[in-house]
């Protein structure tokens, strides 16, 4: 009997050769995005280009228009920041817990708790809140907050400090806070 050398189904003339032996950030399961015949997708392209540059040159052009907010042009000010300084006016009334380091923020008030890293963020409200548990290491500067919920989930969150002693003080700041809005069920 003969042995062949090498694979005994060859691709198809121009489709590439897909796997994880060829292509080192295949995945199975995930799709790779559709491709896109090269003449369909040049005309495409070509128009939302003339489009932009027509809305900023009629935008230029008429001196009490304003032009719109795009990728390339940040508004005045986020939404987020105008809600965050809503907030801070309107909660100014009661203990207020912030603690935040390069990545992770964590704020609690009259509200409730939003946790925030990176660019994800969530907030609970007083009475979605089962518990708020805080952890110190015994080594490090990482301070724990976890926020379990009344359905057994928990939103743990890392703050780093930039002292060991900002741990006890976090602590009380935090305990102050649970005890004016928390009611334990």
């Amino acid at each position: 009997m003969e042995q062949r050398i090498g694979s005994s189904s060859k691709p198809l003339e121009g489709e590439p050769v897909k796997g994880a032996g060829f292509d080192p950030a295949f995945i199975p399961g995930i799709t790779a995005p559709a491709a896109v015949p090269a003449q369909a997708g040049s005309e495409d392209e070509a128009e939302p280009q003339d489009a932009v540059a027509e809305a900023d040159s009629a935008a230029a052009g008429k001196p009490g228009s304003v032009a719109p907010a795009g990728p390339d042009q940040p508004s005045d000010e986020a939404p987020a920041d105008q809600a965050e300084k809503a907030d801070d006016e309107d909660g100014a009334d009661g203990p207020v817990f912030e603690a935040a380091d390069r990545r992770a923020r964590i704020v609690a008030d009259r509200k409730g708790v939003r946790l925030r890293l990176d660019e994800e963020s969530c907030e609970f409200r007083w009475d979605e809140i089962a518990a708020v548990e805080t952890e110190s290491p015994r080594f490090g500067k990482r301070f724990t907050i976890t926020v379990h919920t009344p359905d057994r989930r928990w939103y743990p969150i890392e703050i780093e400090a930039t002292a060991r002693a900002r741990f006890q003080e976090w602590d009380e700041q935090l305990d102050a806070v649970l005890d004016a809005y928390f009611e334990e069920a």
